[in-house]
């Protein structure tokens, strides 16, 4: 019998590998596994709905539904986890010793709806009072000059655009912004030349600092599919989600190996070991009843910030066919 045809995008992760390669199949899906950079996903799933299922910022997925009809709905799959702490960059002759002398200060972020900077905004706040309207926010290309929103932001904070000609990176080490949220390392910073530096110097203690006191490792990434497809084909949620948490725990047990290093990483085994000590036995934890704290916190974040029309719920986000399975 013929399987459905389904487009995957999604990045180059050892949690999805096993879909990539085809050890693992989803059950009744004939899938074509896309690796292409995160912002190009986004980009072109946001604005052209150019495949079946792919991976999305998790503030994008938000924002999209407040559209009429809204285009995408998620599973519970978490592609993309990460500590923000050590995202924060500042310039070295700014006057910025600690995160509260941000407040008054000129701060870049390639877009004001990236997932990583709606939680380092609401870290900042809830954490080291820096209020959200206590900062200008200025958006544009990190590196390369040009980059605009993906999706369209009404907020009331002062948020604004850097010359088209220029680059957030340049800008913050010239001292034009003091400071930088993002996901991606400047190549201001990578330079070396000390005139940026990061605002948490030990990032690693401040986010375990961070995780003893909330419980949070915050999530990036989610997958969503088409509106369409989930409506022609429900089962399919049902059918992804199983096969992305059978590709997680297969690599949770891949990168355990004690053999052979899977990574260039000397102590790869005793890191994992730490993690797991702090965060749990399933520290990438996919589901809806595991992460419900960390998703309630970032939905408040992502309205408080102006960037969803209405405080939502965790349930509102995923398909129903995702967040539960039979049991014998």
């Amino acid at each position: 019998m013929s399987r459905l045809p389904i487009t995957f995008a999604c990045g180059d992760y050892d949690r999805t590998r096993a879909l990539e390669d085809g050890s693992i199949r989803p059950d009744g899906i004939d899938l074509t596994y896309l690796r292409l950079p995160v912002e190009e996903t986004f980009f072109r799933m946001l604005r052209h709905g150019e495949f079946d299922a792919s991976e999305m910022s998790l503030s994008t997925y938000v924002a999209s539904l407040d559209r009429d009809p809204a285009p995408f709905v998620a599973l519970p799959v978490f592609t993309s986890r990460m500590f923000r702490h050590g995202g924060v960059f500042v310039n070295t002759a700014a006057g910025i010793e600690k995160p509260a002398d941000l407040r008054g200060k000129r701060i870049g972020t390639p877009e004001f709806q990236l997932t990583a900077s709606v939680w380092i905004r609401g870290i900042l706040a809830d954490a080291y009072d820096v209020p959200l309207d206590s900062v200008t926010y200025l958006t544009g290309g990190q590196e390369t000059p040009g980059r605009i929103e993906k999706g369209a932001v009404s907020t009331r904070f002062d948020v604004q655009p850097i010359p088209a000609d220029r680059t957030l990176s340049e800008m913050l080490a010239t001292g034009e912004i003091d400071a930088l949220q993002s996901p991606r390392i400047p190549s201001s910073f990578v330079a070396g030349d000390g005139r940026v530096a990061r605002l948490f110097p030990d990032t690693v203690a401040a986010e375990k600092d961070y995780y003893a006191a909330t419980g949070i490792f915050p999530i990036m990434h989610v997958v969503v599919l088409r509106r369409e497809v989930h409506e022609r084909h429900p089962w399919v949620a049902q059918s992804l989600t199983k096969a992305l948490t059978a590709a997680k725990n297969e690599a949770y047990a891949r990168i355990y190996d004690a053999s052979a290093l899977r990574f260039m990483e000397p102590w790869l085994n005793q890191h994992l070991e730490d993690a797991r000590g702090l965060l749990g036995p399933d520290y990438w934890s996919y589901g809806l009843d595991a992460n419900r704290h960390v998703l309630d916190v970032f939905l408040r974040y992502h309205h408080e910030q102006g960037l969803s029309a209405r405080l939502r719920t965790a349930e509102e986000l995923f398909a129903p066919e995702s967040t539960e399975s039979f049991v014998i």
